[in-house]
């Protein structure tokens, strides 16, 4: 399984440690808020706002390198809106690595 990274965030800070300590708090704090979103849009079986929120963060997963993890969120996301939930656990092992590697930046 492909690893969270910041490279993307390294690029475009080039080289302002101001703007890369500023996006990686966005980041951040965003995340969990975003993955609770989620959660409660799922237990909920609320179609289009579990799109929605995997939506957003897919976004995420392409900021922090996760390009395979980005492709399956699309997939996902088409899923959701015909109401299948069938990719949900590998979306979640996702939110659950992105989440133990936001702990260790």
């Amino acid at each position: 399984m492909e690893q969270p990274n910041l490279n993307y965030v390294h690029k475009l800070a080039d080289g302002n440690t101001e703007f890369l300590n500023q996006f990686i708090s966005i980041i951040k704090s965003e995340f969990p808020e975003e993955n609770e979103t989620y959660i409660n849009a799922v237990n909920a079986k609320d179609n289009k706002a579990s799109a929605e929120i995997v939506h957003k963060l897919k976004h995420k997963f392409n900021i922090l390198g996760l390009e395979k993890a980005y492709g399956l969120a699309v997939t996902y996301e088409e899923q959701l809106l015909k109401g299948t939930y069938d990719l949900h656990t590998e979306f979640k092992l996702i939110l659950e690595k992105i989440t133990t590697y936001l702990k260790t930046i």
